[in-house]
């Protein structure tokens, strides 16, 4: 089974520039372990220091969002995409 994840622009610094990555998850924790092995530094912009999902980070599954889908209980269908959108705040007053 693959699963595709993208990595937006503003985490791909701790990617070395990668956009995507295949791997063979069927759940968010084999996810984000494989992003741990594959990119170390990209961990803590994902979870938090008791290892849930930073509060900030959005998941989507095939553009719908992953807490619709049964959160960390959803299971991985063989191709199934995954995006990692990190909320960003500011702009001008």
């Amino acid at each position: 089974m693959q699963v595709t994840v993208q990595i937006p622009s503003p985490l791909r610094r701790h990617t070395g520039g990668t956009s995507k990555v295949c791997c063979a998850a069927t759940n968010l924790k084999e996810l984000f372990l494989a992003l741990d092995e594959k990119f170390p530094a990209l961990g803590p912009h994902l979870r938090d220091e008791s290892g849930e999902v930073r509060r900030f980070l959005n998941i989507y599954v095939n553009e719908e969002d992953i807490r619709f889908l049964g959160g960390d209980g959803y299971a991985f269908r063989d191709g199934d995409e995954v995006l990692l959108v990190p909320s960003i705040a500011g702009g001008k007053r």
